[in-house]
């Protein structure tokens, strides 16, 4: 091929295809000859007949196919891609910087563990990525407002080439592996929360669109194990979202799945994962035979070391998951070491097999939507991601394992409160905390009225007794319900000259330097502050702010160092 991108479709080298998009200020991959060479009739027959395709039944104006719930999630190639221009030279310094631009994004998810996921965004890849409609239990935007939750599923289903061996021959595909990856408002940090699946836990009614358009509603299950809230009767993804939101009070926005193909295709793809054993270990369940030591392992290797447990700890699913979060941390550092962000042709095997492997929700089941995603996530420093596990008890029965409510609790808060458990230096943290520093008024002179924004029944009602009859806040009223959408979390508006009397408050009630809500203008002498409860209000007396420390015990690790798994 010559400089001019001429040549035949087969002599094309996908590591040579990397050429700058001026109009993105990033590189993307030229899959095409140049648009001044007219393709051969061949290609454009081609193109021809995968256009029709895409405009058959089933597929979308993207050219990827919805999958139906626990049905084969291999899409057609989708729309032939563009024609590009004549190739620009690659400028040397920049190319690093902008590969780790939107590469970093890749960490916007791995899919975990037993079955690893990952994305990249081309529009080549388009037609790989499978989705699934899972309604009103995630979030219609690709990228939400404030801190954002996706989770992430790896699934036990042995359908498809190369899972034979492995899983429940007859599984419909369950919950094996999940992560909870809560990514902070500001993106300085995340926290992946494992949950074991076979956690005793309750399962809601939830909503699944059928194969003929229509819905059909499943049926909760009270008592039973965490994995079957994904397959079992019919249950789609959407389904263990909303089991995960039961537990933990989190609202989830976005999920990806996968199998156990996942983790061979994509260690192979970037020439395999450096893990560590504190011991040797021949393990006949899953396939595993190490010495002690550093290996860099992939394909069946890879999933055979994610799949052990008999042979770590104790032997069961809760150090099979410190395996996984091990092999995960691993995982990341290699995606976003320089080994692989310069090396294209790793990039384009990455690509591929990350796409194929991932079925995801409908507002990010594009290559254009992936990227915003992959883009906005890339912020997060492999140092602040912070793995953990829910806090739980062995069951009576031997097999399955109950929450230990008080730290997982503690955990959940510290979660829905965007509190991290990463201890991370922020720029505005010191301005924040300020707010609650300074001298407080008398209790007598804090004037404030308390709307319902969010709160239950009757709440600022309650909160102005509690406040008059304990506190001694005799200027207080009730402002009756707030107007507008419902508030998740509570707020105090005040003026610049009611500071005083805003920390005042903020001590009696417990709120963070978040819930202050400074004005710029004075306020008059008898204008009230305004207090508005929303959904984190508990009840009168009790403190809004969530917990700022880890509960004691907590298994966690942090992504960017590397831990021999014992």
């Amino acid at each position: 091929m010559d400089a001019q991108g001429r040549g035949r479709a087969g002599d094309i080298d996908p590591a040579d295809q990397w050429v700058f998009d001026p109009n993105t200020g990033d590189y993307r991959l030229r899959l095409t000859p140049s648009a001044e060479q007219s393709p051969p009739p061949t290609q454009q027959r081609a193109a021809a007949r995968r256009a029709s395709r895409n405009a058959s039944p089933g597929r979308d104006t993207q050219g990827h196919r919805e999958v139906p719930p626990q049905r084969s999630r291999r899409a057609g190639r989708g729309t032939p891609p563009p024609t590009t221009s004549r190739r620009r030279p690659k400028p040397k310094p920049t190319g690093k910087k902008k590969a780790l631009h939107w590469t970093g994004g890749v960490m916007a998810f791995l899919l975990i563990a037993g079955c690893t996921g990952a994305y990249f965004i081309y529009e080549h890849f388009n037609g790989n990525l499978s989705t699934v409609d899972i309604g009103d239990a995630g979030s219609g935007d690709t990228i939400p407002d404030g801190p954002m939750n996706i989770l992430l599923i790896g699934t036990d289903v042995r359908t498809g080439k190369g899972n034979k061996g492995y899983g429940d021959a007859g599984s419909v595909g369950h919950a094996d592996t999940t992560i909870l990856f809560h990514v902070s408002e500001d993106r300085t940090n995340a926290t992946a929360l494992s949950i074991p699946r076979d956690l005793i836990t309750d399962i809601p009614d939830c909503r699944t669109k059928q194969e003929d358009g229509s819905e059909k509603v499943i049926p909760g299950t009270q008592k039973t194990r965490f994995n079957e809230s994904l397959g079992q009767s019919g249950r789609d993804p959407g389904c263990t979202m909303l089991t995960v939101e039961k537990l933990t009070g989190l609202e989830l926005h976005h999920f990806m799945m996968a199998d156990f193909n996942a983790v061979k295709t994509l260690t192979a793809a970037v020439g395999g994962v450096d893990v560590c054993l504190a011991k040797d270990i021949n393990d006949p369940k899953s396939h595993l035979k190490l010495s002690k030591g550093k290996h860099t392992i992939q394909g069946e290797k890879a999933l055979a070391f994610v799949r052990t447990r008999s042979s770590v700890g104790f032997g069961g699913d809760l150090d099979r998951i410190k395996v996984q979060q091990q092999f995960l941390s691993s995982m990341i550092r290699k995606m976003k070491s320089s080994e692989t962000l310069t090396d294209a042709g790793k990039l384009w095997d990455l690509a591929t097999a990350a796409t194929k492997a991932l079925t995801v929700d409908k507002p990010i089941g594009g290559i254009k939507e992936l990227s915003d995603l992959g883009k906005n996530l890339s912020q997060v420093n492999t140092k602040n991601i912070t793995f953990a596990t829910v806090p739980v008890l062995d069951n009576t029965d031997g097999a399955t394992v109950v929450l230990n409510k008080a730290p997982a609790e503690q955990l959940f808060a510290m979660m829905r409160a965007d509190n991290s458990l990463t201890e991370v230096k922020k720029k505005e943290k010191a301005k924040e905390e300020a707010k609650l520093k300074g001298p407080k008024a008398d209790p007598s002179e804090v004037r404030v009225e308390i709307l319902n924004g969010g709160g239950p029944l009757g709440a600022a009602q309650a909160t102005v007794n509690w406040l008059q009859n304990t506190e001694g806040v005799l200027k207080s009223s009730n402002g009756g319900n707030a107007t507008g959408p419902k508030q998740k979390k509570t707020t105090l508006e005040y003026a610049p000259n009611q500071a005083d009397q805003a920390r005042r408050l903020a001590d009696m009630m417990g709120l963070s330097s978040q819930a202050l809500k400074p004005g710029t203008e004075d306020a008059a002498p008898k204008d009230p502050m305004r207090l508005t409860l929303g959904g984190d209000f508990k009840g009168a007396g009790v403190p809004l702010t969530a917990p700022s420390k880890a509960p004691e015990g907590l298994q966690k690790a942090n992504a960017d160092k590397q831990v021999c798994a014992k």
